[in-house]
């Protein structure tokens, strides 16, 4: 089933806050922050064992656990189990996200993308989503970032275990999509690349922004669109960056980061459009784009992501935009010609 028939609606919710990314955050306020999204009708939750080593999915699986199952969508991802055993969190290497989630369970964390960890990792999420099935699956960041250079050959485990587990699991329905969730490019254009592994589609975080969407414009999203597959955006805002926060991908911005955002603020604020429709809308201009996820840790967020998306947002903004040099020549943008 195409991505986009899967998905219910445009706008989805990232629960990595729930994981505590980058602060403590309290149960009341998490489990709320679920609720905002349930009640402003929002039907398609990602989630992932990564997030807070598992607490995220454990606080997804509560927060829904009264609601009808058959009227949401669940994405989960695989490549890393979450242990009994606790470790020392400030001790994890975790690529160049090592902070991010400090304030998560102290349960140590394995990489694994082998084809019984595939299993066992859907099995564990299951328990912690309380739930007994999961629509789609990602394999996660079987990437650069996380991997450096080794993540060729992490890759090929994925190639040889998950990936074909996953194809499987489709086939039987058992799930009903899979694909790479991942915050690179590069995994994308490798794994469409192969001849013999049908993903479904792709979450691509911080690669198909404002602030970057350059490469990946070139590089997967016309074959994504010409394969009928389709892309969930992670990450619109770019970790706050597009929104005034300090950080881009998940580091302090750099000063031609933030200059970039002063100048596409200041054509914003002439025109009285907010920096979050400007973001989600871009995004969602992309044919191959099935939806966007921004990530929320209070419930006021939510109220903020569904204003942004019906925000009207004058076709002389993106021209301008485009006359200035802010956006690529060639990226869709959502005005007719």
């Amino acid at each position: 089933m195409a991505l986009k028939d899967l998905l219910p609606g445009k706008l989805g919710f990232g629960t990595a806050p729930l994981g505590n990314m980058f602060r403590d955050i309290p149960e009341a306020e998490a489990l709320a922050t679920v609720e905002a999204a349930w009640n402003d009708g929002i039907r398609y939750f990602d989630n992932a064992p990564f997030y807070g080593a598992g607490l995220a999915e454990i606080r997804m699986g509560e927060a829904l656990a009264s609601k009808p199952r058959s009227d949401y969508v669940i994405s989960t991802k695989v490549g890393r189990l979450i242990l009994d055993e606790v470790e020392d969190v400030s001790a994890r290497d975790l690529g160049e996200k090592g902070d991010v989630f400090k304030y998560g369970r102290p349960n140590k964390i394995v990489n694994d993308y082998s084809a019984d960890a595939t299993l066992r990792s859907i099995e564990d999420s299951l328990k912690r989503l309380k739930t007994d099935h999961i629509e789609i699956v990602w394999v996660h960041d079987v990437a650069q970032d996380f991997y450096g250079d080794e993540w060729l050959s992490v890759f090929e485990s994925a190639r040889k275990g998950a990936f074909k587990v996953l194809d499987q699991l489709r086939d039987e329905g058992v799930i009903k999509a899979w694909g790479l969730g991942v915050n690179r490019v590069e995994p994308i254009e490798t794994l469409l690349a192969l001849e013999n592994n049908r993903p479904d589609g792709f979450l691509l975080a911080g690669r198909y922004t404002l602030l970057d969407h350059e490469r990946a414009l070139q590089r997967v999203m016309p074959a994504v669109a010409e394969r009928g597959l389709g892309i969930v955006v992670g990450g619109p805002y770019s970790s706050g960056a597009l929104v005034g926060g300090p950080n881009f991908e998940y580091a302090p911005a750099t000063p031609q980061i933030l200059a970039k955002v002063a100048k596409i603020k200041a054509i914003a604020d002439r025109y009285g459009i907010s920096m979050k429709a400007a973001g989600l809308q871009f995004a969602l201009a992309n044919p191959a784009v099935a939806a966007v996820i921004p990530g929320a840790s209070k419930p006021g967020r939510i109220a903020e992501d569904r204003a942004a998306l019906n925000e009207l947002v004058p076709a002389d903004f993106w021209r301008e935009l485009r006359a200035a040099e802010l956006v690529h020549p060639a990226a869709p943008l959502p005005i007719a010609g």
